[in-house]
């Protein structure tokens, strides 16, 4: 590593914002390439120049092309630039960087909230692999779905590998961040469990629009994840013969992995109660089938832990045993106290025979004082820390969230099927109960 040089740049950070109203009018940004990018009252855009960076680190210098386009240079394996980013709409943004480079192995990655009080990384774009240009061009590459909050975000463009070429970085609104309109507030003290709310999956094509909506993109998720969360498509979440069919399919529309991710946000969220659902989750190994709950306070990734999470149940395809279809069930809770980025997650696990074979019933029972982990009605998951709130940040509302990804963290811990082409996640009905 080379002497590392900091820069403090007094340049104000250009950005191109058109909020979301009824205004009609357009505005005209000339980009690099002396292309002209409109942005219209249905986008919001935020456009960074490279060379506006307020620090650096990693051999980062400024040049310029024989037009007078100023953009930045690395000349370290590991460099960063630092920005402030004013974001005036909390929701899903497309990340783009305008750039080049002489190694199709070179990447970049957006780290946001880097002065946050936990000392956390939070990689919100993933890896994006640049592209290989010729002849000093610059080419777009991109990622969809980072979240992020209305405010003031302090951010760093991580540059991997050596000789790239950043002209500048976008970010553009693609799916508001969607509050919930309706909160269940389910009684715990009563004598039997009654049906409170539900969805049978009883009809046909997408998904109730009234119920779920979809979350988007591919980022990674916070866990490197592969696939890109499709919306409204049916060839990744589809109502067949009574059930739910969220389908991972692979090298799928331009996507290594293309699959989906539904959520009650937006929709209705819940406290207490007992939330249960009956699946059959895929065998080969690289999957992650998911069903669990997220804080409805979520919007970016700042939010979690201190939203809560609720792991009602997670299987990995490399627990799964390829003829038998037996595996392992998985029930965790995600609390400020407890939580896999710092390795104290408080968690269970049962061996489920047939779990990719057969139909299982997953729930748990959510009081005030503690949540209760179940398989096939068999307890086996306690949770009752509440001594304070970041022992206990359930006292707020959560919403359901049933998903399939591929690879990552830990879906991808064993590596890949690599003869699979696509994986199901089937689900019967998801309900929610509570005692009257």
């Amino acid at each position: 590593m080379g002497k590392t040089k900091f820069f403090s740049l007094s340049f104000t950070l250009l950005f191109v914002t058109c909020c979301l109203t009824s205004c009609k009018e357009k505005e005209t940004i000339e980009n690099h390439s002396n292309e002209s990018t409109e942005v219209t009252s249905e986008t919001s855009s935020i456009l960074i120049e490279a060379e506006n960076f307020i620090n650096m680190e990693g051999g980062v210098k400024v040049e310029s092309n024989d037009e007078g386009v100023k953009y930045i240079v690395n000349s370290e394996e590991d460099s960063w630039l630092y920005f402030d980013v004013n974001i005036l709409q909390s929701g899903r943004y497309k990340f783009e960087v305008n750039a080049s480079t002489v190694d199709e192995n070179t990447s970049v990655w957006m780290e946001d909230y880097i002065d946050n009080k936990d000392s956390r990384t939070y990689n919100i774009t993933g890896s994006v692999f640049l592209t290989s240009a010729n002849n000093n061009s610059f080419a777009v590459s991109s990622k969809d779905g980072s979240p992020l909050k209305e405010g003031l975000h302090k951010m760093k463009l991580h540059i991997k590998g050596a000789e790239a070429k950043v002209d500048w970085i976008k970010f553009t609104l693609i799916k508001k961040h969607q509050n919930t309109p309706e909160l269940l507030t389910q009684q715990t003290d009563g004598q039997e469990w009654k049906l409170a709310w539900s969805d049978e999956f009883d009809g046909q094509g997408l998904p109730d629009a009234k119920k779920w909506t979809f979350d988007i993109g591919d980022w990674g998720w916070g866990n490197n994840e592969l696939q890109y969360y499709t919306e409204n498509r049916e060839e990744n979440a589809r109502q067949e013969n009574g059930n739910l069919i969220i389908e991972a399919r692979k090298n799928d529309i331009g996507n290594e992995w293309t699959s989906a991710r539904l959520t009650t946000r937006g929709k209705v969220s819940f406290l207490y109660g007992k939330i249960e659902f009956r699946a059959q989750v895929p065998r080969n190994k690289g999957n992650w089938a998911a069903g669990w709950t997220l804080g409805d306070s979520y919007v970016d990734e700042l939010s979690w832990p201190y939203c809560g999470e609720i792991d009602i149940l997670e299987s990995v395809g490399f627990e799964v045993d390829d003829e038998t279809g037996d595996g392992i069930a998985h029930c965790t809770v995600h609390t400020p106290a407890y939580y896999f980025k710092i390795n104290n997650q408080i968690s269970s696990i049962k061996d489920i025979s047939k779990i990719a074979a057969e139909f299982h019933t997953y729930s748990v029972e959510w009081t005030p004082t503690e949540i209760k982990g179940f398989v096939d009605g068999e307890k086996y998951y306690m949770y009752d820390k509440i001594a304070n709130e970041k022992e206990w940040p359930f006292a707020q509302p959560q919403n359901i969230i049933l998903n399939l990804a591929m690879g990552g963290g830990w879906g991808g811990a064993e590596g890949m099927d690599e003869s699979m082409t696509s994986q199901q996640f089937i689900v019967d009905y998801v309900r929610v109960y509570e005692k009257r």
